[in-house]
């Protein structure tokens, strides 16, 4: 009796350490492949040259999936796939920048956070030189159409006090059509600048009439043009005009579709314009589109030290908390271990190397 009393002690043993092995992850947590969803966002999720998949959330759900045994391959989706496909259950796991919301929580699970940021608004860069801006400026399509505007308006100009000038004064408004009107031309540029060189003068009653008006005139449109170079200046002055959350009611403000910080600028009333990815955000900044963009602050940070280093900037205040997390179905078996391998890899040394690898301080 007492050796069958052992024997079944030792079967009970037997299976309770078996039961705390697969409670621990040394077995399959689930023994089919499992299908996890993803997204380009760098530096949490990035796709080689050769197709494969890396990144701050892609390598941490490496760790997790090889200390739990389990099988997966990757399905590239775009933010709104990796959550439907959540709830829909045709994914078993999204691994990417998902943030934590009341909303998602509603249809679908999320592990443990493993990054904590906030938004951040990405500005044209406050310690660039403010003289490229000015000379895009007036190299632009636009500044040289007026450029265009104003040579035709010296040119009709002369050519109407040459047409007036040439029988009666043909010393200074030579006869000939080519030279005369080139002479008119001088004329009527010195005329407008003020400069007045008084080597030619109209001496006949139109003549003088068209001088009399082209002077006034001229008054007006030195003083546009002055307040146009000036307002050149003023736009690439040192101080942004973004200087926080605060500002963005006074300024042309852009975002990433889907996304949180889209949701965020709905519910505080401000226009926006909403473009498919973070990085066509940032060349519309770089562009002159729009004046900030607001998204992650880590993903900001990453793309313009990769592609606008110098030209754009993140400012260093975020808001509005963002919590990264994995996203599962609604109470899958997965949560409880993949949250008990996630908070311990997280305190690892590796899990700081990466981060700083990939974000810097």
């Amino acid at each position: 009796m007492r050796v069958i009393i052992k024997i079944v002690f030792l079967i009970i043993l037997i299976i309770g350490l078996l039961a705390t092995n697969a409670s621990t992850g040394e077995q399959p947590v689930s023994p089919r492949l499992l299908i996890v969803g993803t997204k380009e966002v760098p530096p949490f999720a990035m796709k080689t040259d050769e197709g494969e998949w890396t990144g701050i959330s892609i390598n941490l759900w490496r760790q997790i999936a090889s200390e739990l045994n389990l099988r997966f391959t990757f399905r590239e989706l775009d933010l709104r796939g990796l959550i439907d496909g959540i709830a829909d259950r045709s994914l078993d796991v999204s691994v990417a920048a998902l943030t934590l919301t009341p909303e998602r929580e509603k249809i679908l699970d999320f592990t443990h956070p493993f990054y904590s940021t906030g938004l951040g608004i990405a500005i044209p860069s406050r310690h660039r030189s403010p003289w490229l801006p000015v000379l895009k400026r007036f190299f632009s399509l636009a500044f040289l159409k007026v450029l265009a505007t104003l040579t035709l308006l010296l040119l009709g100009v002369g050519a109407l006090v040459w047409w007036f000038e040439r029988k009666r004064n043909p010393q200074q408004f030579n006869g000939d059509a080519a030279s005369g009107i080139a002479s008119g031309f001088w004329w009527s540029a010195v005329t407008m600048t003020t400069v007045g060189y008084g080597d030619k003068a109209p001496v006949t009653p139109a003549g003088r009439a068209v001088a009399l008006i082209w002077m006034f005139a001229a008054i007006i449109i030195i003083s546009t043009f002055t307040a146009a170079i000036t307002s050149a200046l003023t736009v690439t002055q040192l101080k942004s005009p973004v200087q926080g959350p605060e500002d963005l009611p006074k300024v042309r403000v852009g975002t990433v579709a889907d996304t949180t910080s889209e949701a965020h600028l709905q519910e505080s009333h401000l226009s926006f314009t909403s473009y498919k990815t973070a990085p066509e955000g940032l060349r519309a900044i770089a562009a002159g589109k729009i004046q900030a963009l607001v998204y992650d602050a880590p993903i900001l940070r990453y793309l313009i030290n990769k592609k606008f280093k110098g030209e754009l900037e993140v400012l260093p205040k975020t808001f509005l908390r963002q919590d990264y997390g994995i996203a599962l179905q609604a109470g899958s078996p997965l949560r409880e271990p993949i949250n008990r391998i996630l908070l311990q890899k997280i305190r690892e040394p590796w899990w700081h190397d990466m981060l700083y690898e990939y974000l810097g301080r």
